[in-house]
C-alpha cells in the first residue's frame, strides 16, 4: 500500500484487509498520523525516497520488498475491499495448479458523497498478481512533476489474466477541492508524457480490453480539436454520466477541465522547447 499523509483514509482501508497475512506500507515520509495507524495493526512500514524520475513507488516496492508470499495485492489508501474479497482471494492464492498469474478488479467511484453508477464505471485495474511476474509499465523517464507514485501506468504480467468477481470502493474524490488538486498533478503527467510522445505505440500490450481501449483512444485523440469537450461527452453521454444526476454532470465537467489542463500544459511545454 503506497501512502503519504493518508491518516484520513488509512484506518478504513486497513480494516478492509485485516485478514491479510502480511501488509507492507510504503510511505513517503508522512508527517501526519499515518505511521502510527499502520503500526497499530502490525503493518510493516518501509520508507521510500524518490529520486525524481524512475522508479516510482510501486515499481520500487515490487523490486525491493521481501515478500513472504508469491501473490500480492496492491491497494491504495483511498480504496476499500469488500468482505467477500477474502474468500475469493484465498481460493486463488491457495490453488497450486492455478494457470492465471494476474487478476483485474473493478472499482466504483464515490464523488461528492455519492456512488457513481455510470461515470467511470466499470474501471478495471490489475492489482492481484504473482509479484515476480509483474511490474508497472515504463512510459517515460522524464520528471513528470506528478509526485512519486505511478499515475496512469498499468501492471503488465507475464502470463494469463482474469477478472475478480468482487469490486473495490474508491473514495478518491471526497470533494471538488481534492479532485482539482489531484488532477492538477495528473495533468502534469499527461502533458509531459504527451510532449515526449511516450504514449505512441503504448496500449496494445495491456491485457484487459477496456484498459487497452482507453489507452488507444487517448493516443488517437491527442491531435483532435475540442478534446476537453469530447472528454466531457465521453463521461457524460457515452458512459451515461447523466444518469448519475448532478454529481455525474459535475464529474464530467471536471474531467473536461482536466483534459483542458492537459492540452494547455502540453502546448506550453512544446512551445518552451521551440523557443
Amino acid at each position: 500500500m503506497p501512502i503519504r499523509n493518508e491518516a484520513g483514509n488509512l484506518k478504513r482501508c486497513l480494516e478492509s484487509v485485516a485478514w491479510a497475512d502480511e501488509i507492507f506500507i510504503v510511505d513517503s515520509q508522512s508527517t501526519d498520523a499515518s505511521e502510527a495507524i499502520a503500526a497499530s495493526v502490525g503493518a510493516k512500514i518501509v520508507q521510500f525516497y524518490f529520486n525524481g524520475t524512475w522508479p516510482k513507488k510501486k515499481n520500487w516496492a515490487l523490486r525491493n520488498l521481501p515478500f513472504r508470499h508469491e501473490w500480492i495485492f496492491i491497494l491504495d489508501a483511498d480504496e476499500v475491499l469488500p468482505p467477500e474479497a477474502e474468500a475469493e482471494l484465498r481460493d486463488i492464492v491457495c490453488d497450486p495448479n492455478h494457470s492465471i498469474v494476474g487478476y483485474w478488479i473493478n472499482r466504483r467511484f464515490q464523488f461528492m458523497g455519492k456512488w457513481l453508477k455510470h461515470a467511470y464505471y466499470p474501471n478495471w485495474n490489475l492489482r492481484l498478481f504473482k509479484h515476480r511476474l509483474g511490474s508497472y509499465e515504463k512510459l517515460t523517464e522524464l520528471d513528470t512533476a506528478s509526485g512519486d507514485n505511478e499515475v496512469h501506468e498499468h501492471v503488465i504480467v507475464k502470463g494469463a489474466t482474469g477478472r475478480l468477481r468482487c469490486e473495490m470502493d474508491h473514495y478518491a474524490f471526497p470533494s471538488v477541492e481534492v479532485f482539482v488538486e489531484k488532477h492538477n498533478r495528473y495533468s502534469n503527467w499527461e502533458a509531459r508524457v504527451a510532449a515526449a510522445g511516450a504514449l505512441d505505440g503504448a496500449g496494445e500490450q495491456l491485457q484487459h480490453e477496456d484498459a487497452g481501449l482507453r489507452r488507444r483512444l487517448k493516443r488517437l485523440s491527442k491531435n483532435v480539436p475540442f478534446r476537453p469537450f469530447l472528454r466531457f461527452c465521453y463521461v457524460y453521454f457515452w458512459q451515461r454520466g447523466f444518469l448519475d444526476g448532478r454529481e455525474g454532470y459535475y464529474f464530467a465537467r471536471l474531467h473536461g477541465f482536466y483534459e483542458f489542463l492537459s492540452v494547455a500544459k502540453t502546448y506550453e511545454l512544446k512551445r518552451k522547447r521551440t523557443c
